[in-house]
């Protein structure tokens, strides 16, 4: 493959995805994700997606939209999160949900990238996680018909641990501050969550980019993803690094008898990095 990774648009980036595929996608709420990939995806089409994320967007926003016209069979999550419709699907028992400990997910990811097949951690021992019975599937009537299976739990030292398998997807989605042609990437402070371990465990794995450098202007220590990991780089538009939403507004009321400006107003006083 050539070392010139950059591709015309998102939707030539997705192009191939078929259905059925598992996805590891980066971001965490609404910070770092990969907006432009993931509204192509949906307008591409493909359906019946394993989606493996820290969450699952929100409602009608970011993988939200996927879920909403149910393009979504099976989800690796860590938390449902503020999306109702994940929520619904889930208790509906429309779509399977494997829940893991936020950590356990992220270096699952991460071992999957760099060849590790499992590894033990202290996450979970005592509970469902390493014992079993965590519900995966709902019927219609709240009955659960898939739960988790119990896992290997063994003792180093004084301490239990639990046995966790890494993750490989078929492809992954994630989103850059910068990244040169050769795919390797810088992420922007809290961006940089799940988008490094999402990219090393997807085999095919496709990156937008708020700005696209030549290689050799980044400055190697500065790299948080080796370009060894990226198979396609999407330049994105002005308008599409400015479309950046808020997951939820923090907001206080002004005090009484201070005139209504600024924060006090009702502006939002914590935004996200993405």
């Amino acid at each position: 493959m050539t070392l010139d990774k950059l591709v015309a648009s998102s939707a030539e980036a997705v192009a191939d995805i078929p259905d059925g595929a598992s996805i590891a996608v980066g971001g965490f709420g609404m910070v770092g994700i990969p907006w432009s990939l993931i509204q192509a995806l949906l307008d591409q089409g493909a359906g019946d997606l394993t989606i493996v994320s820290n969450n699952c967007g929100v409602d009608g926003a970011g993988l939200g939209l996927l879920l909403t016209h149910h393009r979504i069979s099976r989800v690796i999550a860590s938390y449902v999160g503020e999306n109702k419709e994940f929520a619904r699907q889930f208790l509906a028992g429309e779509v399977q949900v494997e829940l893991t400990p936020q950590g356990t997910l992220a270096e699952r990811l991460r071992a999957g990238g760099a060849g590790v097949p499992a590894f033990f951690t202290p996450a979970g021992v005592g509970t469902q996680v390493a014992d079993g019975g965590l519900p995966w599937r709902y019927d219609g009537e709240g009955n659960v018909v898939v739960s988790s299976p119990p896992k290997e739990v063994r003792v180093f030292g004084d301490q239990e641990y639990v046995l966790e398998e890494s993750i490989t997807t078929d492809f992954a989605l994630v989103r850059a501050a910068v990244a040169d042609r050769h795919g390797n990437a810088v992420f922007s402070r809290s961006a940089r969550n799940f988008n490094p371990p999402a990219a090393m465990a997807g085999r095919v794995t496709l990156l937008e980019a708020e700005r696209v450098v030549e290689p050799g202007e980044l400055d190697p220590d500065d790299v948080h993803l080796p370009g060894v990991f990226v198979q396609s780089v999407v330049a994105l538009s002005p308008e599409e690094v400015a479309d950046k939403r808020i997951e939820k507004r923090t907001v206080r009321r002004p005090a009484a008898g201070a005139e209504p400006d600024g924060e006090q107003a009702g502006e939002v006083r914590d935004g996200a990095d993405a």
